[in-house]
């Protein structure tokens, strides 16, 4: 086994434009602008603090009331983070896919491995499946990120965590309008508004999005809408009231492509997708309320949600696979209700000369799914609703206790957290016909998860960090819906990890800071695909996995008008020992060895700022044998322009967008050990788009 940090760093000759914008940040910084100490975060400590002060990767991307791209996909603004890879599949049937320090890459849908948080209140579901689609990001005020050991506190996952913080209503009352277009008949029309009256905060937004995709055969609409309400209802309290609704009807899914249709033709589809209409329908509603109230230096935190979410997916499934009398059809079906429950108790004490910070509470939530499969033929017409051959329901509840504290004492902070997870799955079949036995059961998962974290000042410009965790992760519903010998994989073990890091988190001069991370990662029984019979994929335990990286973040202003950032993860991510035909030394598909992202912005006069972007991914592994054609590297160059302008109470605001200016051909995600060989998304060639929005201060 290699040692630890023990990193052979390839090059790839695309490189070095990423890592020009990415590393140019540490060339100068001028001496006449004022320090700033860190953004302020919540993730993490659960009490706000300056990220610079956190013994643990941290970072949070502001999003302003000027818009910079679209804002349909949080794939647009968090390229900024290192060790956070959000691949935009040009498919919104599955949703994005979003990976952290490698956990996460394997998903065939949605988010898996990573922690989604907005407003406080849980967008992953028990098992530990989330939708980034539910994010609203024209109401985000920032996303905050965090990765590493500390995020294990959260439980039910292993990368990392994504909180989302939506605008509080303040000031004036303000209404906006947006219209944005570009090509393949994309366009997002959004309206809103803002604001405080008598002493009642809001923020309302309603956006339609539709596209008819990059590729052949990938149209969507998407419209959202959201509510927010902040109430006092005495000195000493917060009330926050929460609405979100997503609706998605009749997206198309062109599914991956193999290797030589993607070189035939890069917005290919293969004739699969439009024999049997893949696609998928989505309905998301869900409401919540979150209760701070302060005693003293003490405060108590309540927040509730409920929700429901409606799927119907057709898939790609041969008729001659579903003759399988246990086969579940081609057709997913379910309705889900949902809800949640959270209390927390915040202590802060001075204790001679140090001060205690003591975080007690309790998360309880539970998602009941009612869930049916249909064949996804009648007759000899395919991609239409058939028989029934599946009929569940499938309820996952968790009920976890956790206690955080930082200890603060001269120049030293020592932090730790435990969190005790307790995940039960529970299935009660109710399709029971000729050869499909009853597959009712139920499994439970349980595990304590603590983290332990050092910051030492060694001067008021530079903190030195460490930290260590234990991470805890259950299967998903998805994952044990199936299994190699027919019903479902309850013997499926949850993976664990053990999770270290080294830091530090420096000011050089007066306008650059550069967070630097190295990280080690040991998983045992992480959960990878067994393979994929009759169109459904099974999964099974891997034996050891191995991550080890370095992370570095870095921003400047080189003058008041020219500024530049940067973000670069190099890791080594393979399995650590071998199992079945899988050997060691194997890397871990999906996961990119080299991530880098580098922005130059230029402002030459106020109301007026470009910026030019780059991203560089390296080559990725699509199958754990790595027998595949692995994803090819890239390098992508991106121009924005935006301006803004202010007449009385009118603010008005244009965006033009360059993406992809090369028109680089490329595979913006790979679908990990797809049984098909279609492995490959290819991602948008040269793009433009613009738009205009404007508001109105009363």
């Amino acid at each position: 086994m290699a040692h630890p940090f023990s990193l052979s760093l390839p090059r790839p000759k695309h490189l070095h434009c990423a890592l020009l914008c990415a590393l140019a940040a540490t060339s100068a910084a001028a001496a006449d602008a004022e320090q700033t100490l860190g953004t302020m975060v919540i993730t993490g400590s659960r009490v706000e603090a300056s990220s610079f002060d956190m013994p643990y990767s941290i970072d949070a991307v502001q999003l302003g009331d000027t818009a910079e791209g679209l804002r349909v996909n949080v794939s647009e603004v968090l390229g900024s983070v290192p060790g956070v890879v959000v691949q935009n599949r040009q498919n919104y049937a599955q949703d994005l896919q979003i990976s952290v320090r490698g956990f996460g890459a394997r998903a065939a849908f949605g988010v898996r491995g990573v922690k989604l948080i907005a407003d406080g209140i849980p967008a992953s579901n028990p098992d530990g499946q989330g939708q980034a689609a539910t994010f609203n990001l024209d109401t985000a005020e920032r996303i905050e990120v965090l990765r590493g050991p500390f995020a294990t506190v959260y439980g039910n996952h292993a990368g990392g965590v994504i909180q989302l913080f939506s605008r509080d209503g303040k000031g004036a009352p303000r209404i906006r309008g947006s219209v944005y277009a570009g090509e393949h008949g994309t366009y997002k029309i959004g309206i809103g508004a803002e604001g405080e009256k008598n002493g009642v905060g809001f923020v309302l937004d309603a956006s339609r999005f539709e596209t008819d995709g990059e590729r052949r055969y990938s149209a969507a609409r998407r419209d959202q809408s959201f509510a927010k309400i902040t109430l006092a209802p005495d000195e000493d309290s917060k009330l926050t009231l929460l609405f979100s609704s997503l609706h998605q009807p009749d997206t198309e899914d062109p599914l991956g492509v193999t290797w030589n249709t993607y070189k035939r033709d890069a917005r290919g589809v293969e004739p699969i997708a439009l024999q049997y209409k893949t696609r998928k329908s989505i309905d998301h509603l869900q409401g919540g309320a979150v209760y701070e109230r302060r005693f003293g230096e003490d405060r108590l935190q309540v927040q509730a949600y409920a929700g429901q979410r409606s799927v119907t997916q057709y898939q790609s499934i041969p008729v001659a696979a579903q003759a399988n009398p246990r086969h579940a059809g081609g057709v997913v079906d379910f309705d889900r209700e949902f809800h949640g429950i959270g209390a927390r108790w915040i202590m802060q004490r001075e204790i001679g000369a140090g001060k205690l910070t003591l975080t007690t509470g309790v998360d309880h939530d539970r998602a009941e799914d009612d869930r049916q499969g249909y064949e996804n033929f009648v007759g000899s017409t395919f991609g239409v609703k058939g028989r029934l051959r599946r009929d569940e329901t499938n309820t996952v509840t968790s009920t976890d206790p956790y206690v955080q504290a930082t200890w603060q004492q001269g120049d030293w902070d020592w932090s730790l957290g435990v969190r005790h997870s307790n995940v039960r799955f529970e299935v009660d079949d109710h399709y029971i016909v000729g050869p499909n036995g009853d597959d009712s059961g139920s499994v439970r998962y349980r595990k304590t998860t603590p983290a332990v974290g050092v910051l030492w000042r060694a001067t008021p410009l530079l903190n030195l960090y460490a930290s260590f965790g234990t991470g805890f992760e259950t299967p998903t519903l998805g994952e044990i819906a199936y299994s190699s010998s027919g019903g479902f994989n309850l013997g499926l073990k949850p993976s664990t990890s053990r999770q270290f890091e080294l830091g530090l988190k420096a000011y050089v001069g007066e306008r650059t800071r550069l967070n630097l991370a190295a990280f080690q990662i040991k998983t045992r029984d992480e959960i990878v695909s067994a393979g994929a019979i009759g169109g459904r994929t099974s999964y099974r335990n891997a034996s050891k996995t191995l991550r080890e990286g370095l992370e570095l973040a870095v921003e400047t202003e080189f003058t008041d008008k020219l500024s530049a950032r940067g973000a670069l993860t190099v890791m080594r991510a393979i399995y650590d020992e071998s199992f079945d035909t899988v050997d060691s030394g194997n890397r871990i598909p999906g996961v990119p060895r080299i991530s880098a992202w580098g922005e130059l912005a230029w402002k030459p006069m106020a109301g007026l700022s470009t910026a030019l972007e780059a991203v560089h991914r390296s080559a990725v592994e699509v199958n754990d044998s790595n027998t595949g054609k692995a994803a090819p590297s890239y390098t992508l160059l991106n121009l924005r322009l935006v301006a803004e302008q202010q007449s009385g109470p009118w603010t008005f605001s244009q965006l033009l967008r360059l993406d992809n200016v090369f028109d680089r051909k490329h595979i913006a995600s790979v679908i990990v050990g797809d049984g098909n060989g279609r492995f490959y998304e290819p991602g948008p060639g040269r793009n433009v788009y613009g738009g205009v929005q404007a508001s109105y201060r009363f």
